[in-house]
């Protein structure tokens, strides 16, 4: 089997999403194109098998997906071995929006924006591929390796979990102790 080049435009196209979606995961800018970068070298190794004809930016976040999942699950193996006398900390995750000094940003937005950092992460991707991405449920399901019925628990629970936090009701980072 020849390798099939990958669509250019549809690639360009994809890099903005792509770059976007890495912040999500990661939280920070560095790491985003980090991560951008080693989809891209992933999905360019591996490019005998997209299929002509398919979504290319579907299967470009699908990549994406599984380097962060492995790349994260790789830094908790690594967490554990760590000295507790090492003089750098090993910091959790952590997810917040980058902000430049000069910008001004509705209160609102920037409480919304915290009340989506403190969902859990299965719910908060789920929400951001929805509702940023504007992706279908069946792209989503592909992406993250899940059912369609999954995805569409995650969103229900990730909305009501945001209603709950906008009204008021809920402490997210706070579990209830009777």
């Amino acid at each position: 089997m020849t390798d099939a080049p990958l669509p250019q435009p549809d690639l360009v196209a994809a890099l903005p999403r792509l770059r976007r979606y890495a912040r999500v995961l990661t939280g920070d800018s560095a790491r985003a194109d980090d991560l951008v970068q080693e989809t891209l070298a992933r999905g360019w190794e591996k490019r005998r098998l997209w299929q002509a004809g398919t979504d290319l930016r579907a299967w470009l976040f699908t990549i994406m997906h599984n380097v962060f999942v492995n790349q994260r699950a790789q830094s908790h193996r690594d967490a554990q071995t760590v000295s507790l006398d090492a003089a750098t900390e090993a910091g959790g995750e952590s997810w917040h929006v980058p902000v430049p000094p000069q910008q001004f940003v509705r209160v609102e937005v920037v409480e919304m924006i915290a009340h989506v950092g403190r969902l859990p992460a299965d719910q908060r991707e789920t929400l951001l591929l929805a509702a940023v991405e504007e992706m279908k449920y069946e792209e989503i399901a592909q992406v993250l390796s899940v059912p369609v019925g999954t995805v569409m628990s995650r969103l229900s629970r990730a909305r009501e979990k945001l209603r709950r936090m906008a009204d008021g009701e809920e402490a997210p980072s706070l579990k209830r102790v009777k």
